[in-house]
């Protein structure tokens, strides 16, 4: 699947834990509603693959106002010592992670 790359900043949102995430660029939100159609399992949540920094984790896009928020685990903030407010490369793919 296409990976996506976008900066974007750290933000706050009061929804389901991590409360922390990045809002998914508004040019790649057609991209991801289409690969969505085979990998979404419901309620609208796109599982993808993300790495920010040196880290890669496995996480689910949250809709949210016709986009979509990418939770940032607090095991990345810590791993990369990020918060709120900074901006971070983003490379991200739909899908899982693969079998290791």
């Amino acid at each position: 699947m296409e990976t996506f790359h976008f900066q974007a900043e750290i933000i706050e949102w009061r929804g389901p834990a991590p409360f922390l995430f990045t809002a998914i660029p508004d040019e790649h939100i057609g991209a991801i509603r289409y690969a969505a159609m085979t990998a979404s399992y419901g309620w609208g949540v796109v599982p993808v693959v993300a790495t920010i920094g040196g880290t890669e984790f496995a996480t689910s896009l949250f809709p949210r106002d016709g986009s979509y928020l990418l939770p940032v685990k607090l095991a990345v903030q810590k791993a990369e010592g990020i918060g709120l407010g900074d901006r971070v490369a983003v490379a991200m793919r739909v899908g899982r992670l693969a079998a290791r």
